[in-house]
């Protein structure tokens, strides 16, 4: 079950800190983004569903240049606070702001080089998705990266098991799994103006999540 805007907001409003215990089953696949995606070239920066800002602050801290801009947006007010403090070092530079929900993103047209999204979409209805990927077309210049991680399908055997289990959860309620569920990434972008740029599967404790870079080949008309 597809939770709601007002659902999403209060789960991550009372999951707070809590949510960087993810990091069990997430840092591998983000790793493999941070491979991948020539974060060191980047000059302007935003994420979508920036959480707690852990991720923000490991590219601040050893990624991104000096020079470059971040700004990430989060439905859940308590994220904002957390990760307002966590990129507090950097602020002349970053800063993170309360999003209303919508899937509309607060940038000026072709003003990003890098947009970044990781475990957030498998938390949104497919409207959702079809509009964070059409303004991610809309804020990135031409050569601009859409980075991406999400819950995956399993590839293996156990992973297959930890997926089904999960699914199982979702469909109870999306609370059990913080509205989370098993998608796939590749074929969202199966329009001419993005192209593929990488792919990967990890699997890490069993759960499997899918990294996509897609590059955007020409702007939006």
């Amino acid at each position: 079950m597809i939770l709601t805007k007002s659902q999403v907001r209060a789960f991550y409003d009372r999951f707070g800190n809590m949510q960087d215990s993810q990091s069990f089953y997430e840092d591998a696949a983000l790793d493999d983004l941070i491979a991948h995606a020539d974060f060191g070239q980047a000059e302007n920066i935003f994420e979508l569903g920036c959480g707690t800002g852990r991720f923000a602050s490991r590219l601040l801290t050893k990624h991104l240049s000096p020079s470059a801009s971040y700004l990430g947006i989060d439905l859940s007010l308590s994220m904002i606070n957390i990760a307002e403090q966590r990129i507090s070092e950097f602020a002349g530079r970053a800063k993170v702001v309360q999003s209303d929900g919508s899937m509309s993103f607060p940038l000026h047209d072709h003003s990003v080089d890098r947009v970044i999204c990781t475990y957030v979409l498998d938390l949104l209805s497919e409207s959702d998705i079809q509009q964070a990927i059409s303004e991610a077309h809309r804020v990135l210049i031409p050569g601009g990266k859409f980075c991406l991680v999400s819950l995956t399908y399993g590839e293996t055997f156990v992973s297959r098991i930890v997926c089904a289990m999960w699914s199982t959860l979702f469909h109870i309620h999306g609370y059990l799994v913080g509205g989370c569920r098993p998608i796939r990434l590749n074929p969202l972008f199966g329009k001419l103006d993005w192209s593929i740029d990488y792919r990967n599967v990890v699997i890490q404790f069993g759960v499997p999540s899918e990294v996509l870079i897609a590059d955007l080949k020409s702007a939006p008309n």
